[in-house]
């Protein structure tokens, strides 16, 4: 069975991209690197970006290679890229590096996908109905109780970059914690808490993994519907819809229209044609 990949990412400017994605014949992987703001520390010399790359491609390997649920493959990962710096890194901290995870794997007759954090997967069947878009938003939900004074400033500004700090470190509190957010970092059972499942491959027609850098267009800034992503997606590629994110963050530099964390994000989007 042929399938036809696109793949396009975008660090946010003047900034390393802490996303990561790949794809092989049978799998696909997104990431997004929760970045640490400048001022906090993060136990971690590596960095986010490193954490994002090294689990986003084992990951992928274990897809390809082991016949584990994603849950489980997710928690082995996790525990053994934990191993990998265990001994140079203080793994205890609070800010240890993390990422959302979004894993998609076809069998002989499913596809079957995980999603743990703020990471999108939108599944198109080709029909008219609204495309399925599995999105795990509690984070967001732990977010709303702190955002208010970081959303009042002007983003870019030195205020709100220290609100943008104190928003983050705020919200390490509940991260991995019942009744808080689950993301992967350094504990294996963030992988029981993912939202998983399963869809016959025949139904799907597209499918499409996203950074919130990238997803932001629709659920953030609302100028298009996810209808209208896909097709913007099918007819132009994934740069085009990240084009449209950038010219949106461009047009609303203090964050009036817009109040968010970050005035630009990294972006990264991942379609997946099945014919």
């Amino acid at each position: 069975m042929k399938v036809r990949v696109a793949l396009a990412t975008e660090a946010a400017p003047g900034r390393p991209n802490e996303d990561f994605a790949a794809v092989s014949a049978d799998a696909a992987v997104l990431l997004d690197g929760a970045g640490t703001p400048a001022g906090s520390e993060s136990g971690c010399s590596h960095g986010v970006a490193w954490f994002a790359r090294t689990l986003g491609s084992s990951l992928l390997a274990a897809m390809t290679q082991k016949h584990e649920t994603l849950p489980e493959l997710l928690a082995g990962e996790i525990k053994a890229v934990a191993g990998l710096h265990e001994d140079t890194c203080d793994l205890t901290h609070p800010g240890s590096p993390s990422a959302t995870v979004v894993m998609l794997r076809r069998t002989d007759d499913a596809l079957e996908w995980l999603v743990l954090a703020d990471s999108g997967l939108v599944l198109d069947t080709g029909d008219t109905a609204a495309p399925m878009v599995i999105r795990d938003d509690r984070e967001a939900q732990v977010g709303a109780r702190y955002r208010s004074a970081m959303d009042a400033l002007d983003s870019g500004s030195p205020e709100h970059q220290a609100a943008h700090r104190d928003y983050v470190e705020a919200l390490r509190a509940h991260r991995n914690r019942d009744g808080g957010f689950w993301v992967a970092a350094t504990d294996p059972l963030a992988a029981d808490q993912a939202l998983t499942g399963t869809v016959p491959r025949e139904s799907v027609r597209t499918a499409v993994l996203l950074s919130d850098g990238a997803s932001r267009l629709v659920d953030r800034f609302h100028l298009a519907t996810w209808r209208q992503a896909l097709d913007l997606l099918d007819q132009e590629g994934p740069e085009a819809l990240i084009s449209r994110v950038r010219a949106a963050e461009h047009s609303d530099p203090a964050g009036a229209r817009w109040p968010r964390g970050k005035t630009f994000d990294d972006a990264t989007v991942v379609t997946l044609s099945l014919p």
